[in-house]
């Protein structure tokens, strides 16, 4: 169960990097609603994410205890896919880079993703060619690393208080912040789990532990 738990998972996660790039394109293309048609697949794929940690979680400690030993210390945060999908969300960390090291393909895919532009990065490019005021810096800035800026408030002010006038930003808006919240979910719901079935003090296990552990 552990393991084809954590390699379905990472199916998912394949797809939803598959998709998320896919949307990046679109948006780059001005193609919003087909952006938003992919968005609107990896929010399904998150809501089947999140629910997997329910069948997880029927893992008792002292079923766990029978193998933790062969796990390790790693953790579900190791997983390269995990970290490739934060990346194109906007979330980069160029530290990860050196803990996959190791690994040629993870280090090549999460380099090239670490210095292209985020989904957040192309929807403030697209606002900007629609003619909202995104601040210059801010479509010219290293997308290597992560930001939040308070310039963007008006923007995003305007978006909110005339969303019949601004429908598409708005929508699209919304998209987004609902990947937000299902991405920190999913997070929580593995954190619960985790401390469900080893407790709050102990390693965190996923993927990484559970597809080495199956080539064994």
């Amino acid at each position: 169960m552990f393991i084809i738990q954590h390699q379905a998972a990472e199916l998912w996660l394949k797809l939803v990097l598959h998709e998320l790039r896919t949307a990046r394109e679109h948006l780059a293309g001005d193609r919003l609603q087909q952006a938003l048609k992919g968005l609107a697949r990896v929010k399904r794929i998150q809501h089947i994410l999140t629910e997997q940690w329910s069948v997880l979680a029927t893992l008792t400690p002292s079923e766990f205890v029978r193998f933790r030993g062969f796990l390790g210390r790693s953790s579900g945060f190791q997983s390269y896919q995990y970290r490739a999908v934060e990346f194109i969300l906007g979330n980069k960390n160029d530290e990860m880079l050196e803990v996959f090291r190791h690994d040629e393909h993870a280090h090549a895919l999460l380099s090239g993703l670490l210095g292209q532009p985020s989904i957040y990065d192309e929807f403030l490019r697209y606002l900007a060619r629609r003619g909202y005021q995104v601040p210059a810096p801010l479509l010219e800035r290293d997308v290597s690393h992560t930001h939040l800026r308070a310039e963007l408030v008006p923007v995003f002010r305007k978006i909110y208080e005339s969303v019949a006038e601004n429908w598409d930003a708005y929508e699209a808006c919304e998209e987004l912040l609902d990947l937000e919240d299902n991405f920190q979910l999913w997070r929580f719901r593995h954190l619960k789990t985790v401390e469900r079935t080893i407790g709050s003090s102990g390693a965190p296990v996923g993927p990484a532990a559970c597809l080495s552990s199956a080539t064994r």
